[in-house]
């Protein structure tokens, strides 16, 4: 049975008590879930709680994945709840205090894996492991390493962090410095090395593909061993600090929640990742909010008609049922280095929704001003085109510093007859001029003719206006100035298109 505190004996499943230690983690994690951005219901909390019941507490891995199939609800927000999961549910009890008290903030939870073992079998010492010298542990890792044997390895490394992190209590040093200091006293490159001659001795006469398979499997088996001894780390860490301030200090921003402007390149591909399914989630939004128009004017002689069942009294108001066309999307976007990444997704985006409006035409400008509608059409790749027009499009004509003046005047000129009553315009763009001639009049002129004028910049409102921005100016004219760093500001501004 189930102990008062949450924890369980045998392979009992898990009772959830309030106020329990395990009710209490659960609880912070789900906080730790919502400030990290993961959308996270008061129903869904409960699901949790409910599936953990049914768990055994010991099979971390069951534990973990029925916390996901409750709590998860996009691939793209996998990477941080599995990071989070490992921060508050990872203690394995009193030996990982690095202060040497004993102290476990979660009580007597206990999520220990490691059938009680702590450390390699025949090691020595007091606790395990300390007594072996610096050869020994790499023999007995060589051994491990060739052997795939990953209970052996999860107790290495627990060994390897113990001897060469030099962890201190109260610290204030990120895991990244004791991961590097565990990894160059391991010398895994050495390690590499050694085991592919080892192989080589087993088996002389092996061919290319064999050496390729051999390698690529010792890369995965050395890959795992880091991936224990960074799981070690943070377990050590945690015990110091508590699983809030680690959970604070890992924490990184969700895909729909980086900002264009200062991506790394690991945040670009996830980007890139990301906007697909959520171009599909837009397009059935505006086929739904299209079709489910609100009511338009009352229909007189229909309400007329069907009052004569009724005795002549119009009991029943008949109303005509707008028929909503798709609109036209006329896309006028800054393509200078300071705004490029923004115009590149929004543009993806667009161009993924196309199906959503009657055309789709495109702009892109730096000081010159270039239609690069031709590169979209007839592709299956997106990606591609908008890589064609970051290197093909012509829109230099000085001396390629952003001049939303002149590029204006180039557009207003070629295109402005082309705008009507059923285009919508998108500017995309910070506003920032170098101190140029703005032609606000041109906006002003668009927005007369145009259904609808949206301009959307990338950077911070607390930004706008200040040194050579002009935003100001034209979002005078504009139907709607909105904030755009990110897909999810960009997702929500997608409705303003029906």
């Amino acid at each position: 049975m189930a102990g008062e505190n949450g924890a369980t004996t045998g392979s009992t499943a898990t009772t959830v008590v309030p106020d329990s230690p395990l009710f209490n983690l659960l609880e912070g994690f789900v906080v730790e879930l919502r400030s990290a951005g993961l959308p996270v219901s008061l129903s869904e909390n409960i699901d949790a709680a409910e599936a953990v019941r049914h768990i055994p507490i010991e099979d971390r891995d069951a534990f973990k994945y029925a916390l996901a199939a409750t709590l998860v609800k996009n691939n793209a927000h996998w990477k941080t709840f599995e990071t989070l999961f490992e921060v508050y549910f990872s203690l394995r009890g009193k030996e990982y205090a690095i202060n040497g008290d004993g102290d476990d903030p979660f009580g007597d939870l206990d999520f220990d894996d490691e059938d009680g073992q702590e450390g390699p079998p025949g090691a020595g010492g007091e606790g395990g492991g300390e007594g072996m010298s610096p050869e020994q542990l790499a023999e007995m890792l060589f051994q491990a390493l060739m052997k795939g044997d990953q209970a052996l390895m999860r107790m290495l490394a627990k060994q390897a962090v113990k001897k060469y992190a030099g962890m201190e209590p109260g610290r204030p040093v990120g895991g990244t410095y004791y991961l590097y200091r565990t990894l160059r006293n391991l010398d895994l490159d050495g390690m590499m090395e050694r085991l592919m001659e080892q192989a080589k001795e087993e088996q002389p006469d092996m061919s290319p593909l064999d050496e390729r398979l051999q390698k690529d499997e010792n890369e995965t088996r050395i890959d795992e061993l880091r991936k224990e001894i960074e799981a070690e780390i943070r377990r050590r860490l945690v015990a110091d600090r508590g699983a809030e301030a680690m959970a604070k200090t890992l924490r990184k921003p969700l895909p729909e929640d980086v900002d264009f402007m200062h991506a790394s390149r690991e945040e670009m591909a996830n980007l890139r990742r990301a906007i697909y399914p959520l171009t599909r989630k837009l397009a059935v939004r505006l086929a739904r909010k299209r079709r489910h128009g609100r009511k338009g004017p009352l229909d007189f002689r229909n309400t007329v008609r069907h009052s004569l069942s009724y005795g002549g009294v119009p009991a029943e108001p008949k109303f005509r049922y707008p028929r909503p066309s798709k609109p036209e999307i006329i896309v006028i976007a800054d393509i200078s280095g300071s705004v490029a990444a923004f115009a590149r997704f929004t543009l993806h985006l667009v161009y993924a929704i196309s199906g959503q409006f009657s055309k789709v035409r495109a702009f892109v400008f730096i000081d010159g001003l270039d239609e690069v509608t031709r590169f979209f059409e007839g592709v299956d790749d997106i990606a591609e085109a908008v890589h064609r027009v970051n290197t093909e499009a012509d829109v230099v004509w000085v001396d390629g510093h952003s001049d939303y003046g002149h590029a204006f005047e180039v557009f207003w000129d070629n295109y402005g007859n082309d705008i009507n009553s059923k285009s919508t315009v998108l500017v995309l763009g910070d506003a920032r001029n170098n101190y140029h001639a703005s032609q606000a009049w041109i906006m002003k002129e668009i927005q007369q003719k145009a259904r609808k004028l949206f301009w959307l910049n990338p950077e911070p409102k607390a930004y706008w206006n200040t040194g050579d921005s002009i935003v100001g100016e034209y979002g005078a004219h504009c139907d709607g100035t909105f904030e755009v760093r990110n897909l999810r500001q960009l997702e929500k501004f997608v409705d303003n298109l029906v």
